[in-house]
């Protein structure tokens, strides 16, 4: 269960991705990042009345409380950075970037939780992961934005922040039901991404963001929700170095839907690193 988790966590959060790049097309993205969290925010705690799982956090642990509210912090950090790299890059340079925090979330897992069965393949693949990455990492002439890679900078930081969070939130949800976890934890990126929203003096901007946009803006926070709730629960009850990887892939959902609706295509070498990506991950996913 945990592994078709994991797959439906990729789905939605390369569909996530490409709702989010419809969304900023004019609006700020640390505006739409706020919005797309009330979202997250509301889906999540539906989802833990759904489950009836409301019960339960008198009884969570303060050092579960503790890493609860880390991961949640290092995922607000890195969706401030991930939104200012999609605004300022193109979706398929931005995306690879992000998707490296993989072969970073990956050693983190085997030196933090033991995970050392199979460690020979997790690394090999990893090292495959890493290649793929790197090949897919090319200056498209057709960037119009950003012509002194800022956006970059924005990416690795997205990149370590994500990392960071997965064994962060390993650590926290053990003993905690996975829906009630994401719930909480999307409390404390709600109120990193308005803080930064106030800090800034953007908090007028919400009431002129474009309907269109605000829908995209919501529709990504739903996606989000979705891969969170799946996500979270593949993290608790599954292998976090075969989970992460699997997760990561939702690089392929991302690719497909740029091409049709931005028409962004990926050059024969960021293809082969594509290949690569994919292939490593389905090694590790079969054999691990």
């Amino acid at each position: 269960m945990w592994l078709i988790m994991s797959v439906m966590s990729a789905f939605f959060a390369g569909v996530t991705s490409i709702l989010a790049k419809c969304g900023i097309k004019k609006t700020d993205s640390d505006v739409a990042m706020a919005i797309r969290t009330v979202v997250v925010l509301l889906f999540s705690w539906i989802m833990v009345f759904l489950v009836g799982s409301y019960g339960q956090i008198s009884g969570i642990e303060p050092k579960s409380f503790f890493f609860l509210i880390l991961s949640g912090s290092a995922t607000g950090a890195s969706w401030i950075c991930y939104f200012k790299a999609l605004s300022m890059g193109d979706i398929n340079k931005v995306v690879p970037i992000d998707k490296s925090s993989t072969v970073l979330s990956v050693l983190l897992a085997i030196i933090c939780f033991s995970e050392t069965e199979h460690l020979l393949v997790k690394l090999c693949c990893t090292t495959v992961l890493a290649i793929g990455i790197f090949l897919m990492l090319e200056k498209k002439q057709t960037e119009k934005k950003d012509t002194n890679g800022k956006w970059m900078f924005y990416a690795v930081l997205s990149a370590i922040f994500a990392a960071l969070t997965s064994i962060l939130a390993k650590a926290g949800i053990a003993g905690v039901e996975s829906n009630l976890g994401t719930a909480l934890r999307t409390g404390v990126v709600l109120l990193m991404s308005w803080v930064v929203v106030i800090l800034k003096g953007k908090q007028k901007q919400v009431r002129e963001i474009d309907r269109r946009e605000l829908s995209y803006i919501s529709l990504s926070g739903l996606a989000t929700g979705a891969s969170w709730l799946c996500y979270y629960y593949a993290i608790q009850n599954g292998i976090v170095s075969v989970v992460v990887p699997i997760d990561k892939m939702s690089i392929l959902v991302t690719v497909l839907f740029s091409f049709l609706v931005f028409h962004e295509k990926l050059s024969w070498k960021a293809f082969a690193g594509l290949c690569l990506m994919a292939a490593a991950t389905l090694v590790m996913a079969i054999c691990c």
